[in-house]
């Protein structure tokens, strides 16, 4: 069994994910932010909330209060921790590149990832998803899904830390930026369907059963 398998087997079953949502990078960068514990619904609540006020750029974020940022994040759940870590963002974002976050594109990946990881409150699968669907770096997300699939066939123990379960997709795959895109994307769609707490396998009355189902290593 190779990832390469699973790739294949996941992108028939599910097509491309068409992933990150998000109009313009700042707003992607912004969503990887908000996204940590909460669904993408509320997200999106969020980020529309600051669009129709217009709202949703660099600078008026940077002026605004802390208080009012934060009724506008509310929907994203643990608002006011993820108020904090937005300006962050916003505050490393104009001190450090002008508040243009195209302009983080002239600086090499190792770098970029070790100043995202200076920001408070950004952690290794924020900054990744920063570089990888943001910045279009070819960075491999790994994220609860990615896990909790991988250790059920058997790739790697879910108790591994973040780092082995990223060297295994470097080792195993060519850094294609595409590819890194779609298969993370795919692997968040099986967790969320089939790859719960409680496994879902065989489906049920509203889906088939899991793609992945007949590979030797499921467990």
């Amino acid at each position: 069994m190779t990832l390469m398998l699973i790739y294949d087997k996941l992108y028939a079953a599910f097509g491309a994910q068409h992933w990150w949502p998000g109009r313009t990078p700042f707003e992607i960068a912004l969503g990887a932010i908000l996204t940590q514990n909460t669904n993408w619904e509320n997200v999106r609540k969020a980020i529309n909330n600051l669009r129709e006020a217009d709202c949703l750029t660099t600078e008026r974020l940077y002026e605004m209060p802390q208080v009012q940022l934060a009724q506008f994040l509310r929907p994203s759940g643990y608002f006011n921790v993820k108020t904090r870590r937005v300006m962050a963002f916003i505050e490393f974002l104009v001190k450090g590149y002008g508040g243009d976050i195209e302009n983080m594109r002239t600086v090499g990946t190792s770098l970029l990832r070790q100043q995202l990881l200076g920001i408070h409150g950004i952690g290794p699968e924020t900054a990744d998803s920063i570089l990888l669907y943001a910045l279009d770096r070819p960075v491999f997300v790994i994220d609860m899904y990615t896990k909790r699939v991988l250790s059920r066939h058997n790739v790697l123990d879910f108790k591994c830390g973040y780092d082995e379960f990223q060297r295994v997709f470097y080792d195993a795959l060519p850094g294609d930026l595409q590819l890194y895109n779609e298969y993370h994307a795919l692997l968040v769609k099986t967790g969320k369907l089939y790859c719960k707490p409680k496994p879902l396998c065989y489906g049920n009355s509203s889906i088939m059963e899991c793609p992945l189902l007949d590979l030797d290593s499921c467990r």
